[in-house]
């Protein structure tokens, strides 16, 4: 992988990851055109390595670092003023139209601009907007000015462009990833006031033939506005461009097109500059998709699940029919919801792996570990019919982390979870059913790191990590809890029962002083709960709307 970025004296550079393959800090990285030699037509050119981040957050300088990656030369380039909005987005739409690269200009840049216009041999500017020509270097490169103004572009440059087109100031990623030679509205920002007066361009456009298309390079970027000339860059470049936030997990689309391995471009210190860029790309590229689709869980998911154990009714609704049965039981109980929210309604199974026991056990922990291989297939069957499933611990008097061990086999598969239950968590010399167990903050932290340490070894996608909790006495010191990994989906899960008014209050109670980047689950107890709330009302009375609703 490599890391484009300016200095500055606008010398771009290189810094080589560890198992990734680049040019050395001295290769230009797509090569040079000569200024007498760059021809009519733009040459693009693939970046060598795999992986390019563009994370510049001078916008000026992203532009210069993606026309480094994807130009070898051009006699043509477009140049808009970085603080004109308007110029740029019809500077966009000229540089998709020709073939060429979108820089930008500032007060002060004409050194930032100089290098590359010399790399590229460009022989003709095109300078969109009042500020863009003050910008670039006095160094003989013949400059064509054109005001922000369609009618004048489109008289520069021979495009055909369609209707106006306002474009919020949200927007404007999305609108210049969606241009094409074939597809140029006339991109303007919304609100900006008018120009009146002649639209006429200052000076003659040479004619341009476009570049060959970088056809296989995917171009991901988070949609700020530092990214915004590295897209139109791209799209001039034929590369396909993809928004994806920022985190390459969260698209499904983004997932799909990286598992065909295509050379990747990341533009946008939001996206390229984020922690931990490169594993989340390694995972993206596996392909590898939750149920539900993508690779993060929430807010693009809401979970619905059956708790309980196979085989046994007693200790939930899971165990209350066989496999093929608790499946569609599951979608029944999952489908109410999918016209309540917006997000996508994943049917679940929460198994109890480790149950509570009143008897100590050969190993004298009062905890009885469900066998692997006899979970397995209820646990396999799930994630074939499009469920998400979460392993309940109950570990007496043994700690979290050695009873999740033991299920590790489990959790590396990519639908799988895991649940934290204090309530059954004893010290030396308790029993069950004796007091309410509880959990120090440091336990669950050592649950925490390893869950995550194995997601990201493994290229999972996001891993849903459940807390238990229906005292706040049950989790110690729970503000130390370690929030810090992506890897991870961590959530409270309120499962006290009884009346609705004191599921209320526990509910509340547990959100105060909670990291803000929790998640949170409710239980609806079909037996105990009085009365038991309907997908309705849980959806209008359970506020902030939880993420996992669970049925026992």
């Amino acid at each position: 992988m490599r890391r484009l970025g300016t200095v500055a004296s606008a010398v771009v550079t290189l810094v080589v990851l560890a198992g990734c393959t680049s040019s050395s800090a001295d290769d230009d990285p797509a090569g040079s055109a000569p200024a007498d030699a760059a021809g009519d037509q733009p040459v693009t050119a693939a970046p060598e390595a795999p992986r390019t981040l563009v994370a510049d957050t001078d916008p000026v300088a992203a532009a210069v670092s993606t026309s480094r990656a994807l130009f070898a030369g051009a006699p043509v380039a477009v140049v808009a003023g970085r603080d004109d909005p308007s110029a740029q987005l019809l500077g966009a739409v000229s540089a998709v139209g020709l073939g060429v690269p979108l820089l930008l200009g500032a007060d002060g840049s004409a050194d930032a601009l100089a290098p590359e216009l010399d790399r590229l041999g460009v022989r003709t500017v095109l300078a969109v907007g009042d500020d863009a020509a003050a910008a670039l270097p006095d160094d003989g490169v013949e400059v064509v000015t054109v005001p922000a103004q369609a009618d004048a572009v489109a008289e520069a440059t021979g495009l055909d462009l369609d209707a106006d087109q306002p474009v919020a100031e949200a927007d404007r990623a999305a609108a210049v990833a969606a241009l094409a030679p074939d597809a140029l509205p006339a991109l303007s920002a919304e609100g900006a006031a008018a120009l009146t007066g002649a639209a006429e361009p200052a000076g003659e456009l040479p004619a341009v033939d476009r570049p060959e298309p970088l056809e296989d390079v995917v171009v991901l970027a988070g949609g700020g506005g530092d990214a915004l000339a590295g897209i139109a860059t791209a799209r001039a470049a034929g590369a396909e461009v993809l928004l994806t936030g920022t985190d390459p997990r969260s698209s499904e689309a983004v997932v799909e097109r990286l598992a065909q391995q295509p050379t990747v471009v990341v533009l946008g210190a939001d996206l390229a500059g984020a922690p931990g860029i490169d594993w989340k790309l390694d995972t993206a590229a596996t392909g590898t998709q939750l149920p539900g689709g993508g690779q993060l869980l929430f807010p693009q998911h809401m979970l619905v699940a059956l708790y309980g154990i196979p085989g046994s009714g007693a200790l939930g609704v899971l165990g209350e029919q066989d496999l093929p049965a608790a499946i569609e039981r599951a979608e029944q109980t999952a489908e109410p919801y999918r016209a309540l929210v917006g997000a996508t309604v994943v049917p679940t199974f929460e198994i109890i792996a480790t149950v509570a026991s009143e008897f100590p056990g050969a190993d004298g922990n009062y905890s009885a570990e469900g066998d692997v291989e006899t979970l397995r297939p209820w646990v396999e069957a799930a994630g074939a019919a499009g469920l998400y499933v979460v392993l309940d611990l109950q570990p007496g008097r043994t700690d979290f982390l050695t009873q999740a061990k033991e299920y590790q086999s489990l959790l590396e598969l990519p639908h799988v979870g895991l649940a934290l239950d204090p309530e059954w968590r004893l010290e030396p010399g308790q029993v069950h059913l004796a007091q309410i167990g509880q959990v120090g903050i440091d336990e669950v932290n050592t649950v925490v790191t390893w869950l995550a340490d194995l997601t990201r070894e493994k290229a999972l996608p996001q891993k849903l990590l459940v807390l238990h909790q229906f005292q706040v006495r049950m989790i110690i010191d729970r503000e130390r809890l370690d929030t810090s990994r992506d890897e991870l989906a961590i959530m409270v899960h309120a499962d006290g029962q009884g009346g609705q008014a004191a599921k209320q209050d526990t509910w509340r109670v547990l959100h105060q002083d909670a990291p803000p980047t929790l998640s949170w689950g409710w239980k609806n107890f079909v037996d105990e709960d009085s009365p038991m709330l309907t997908p309705e009302q849980t959806i209008e009375q359970v506020l902030p709307t939880p993420q996992l609703v669970t049925y026992q």
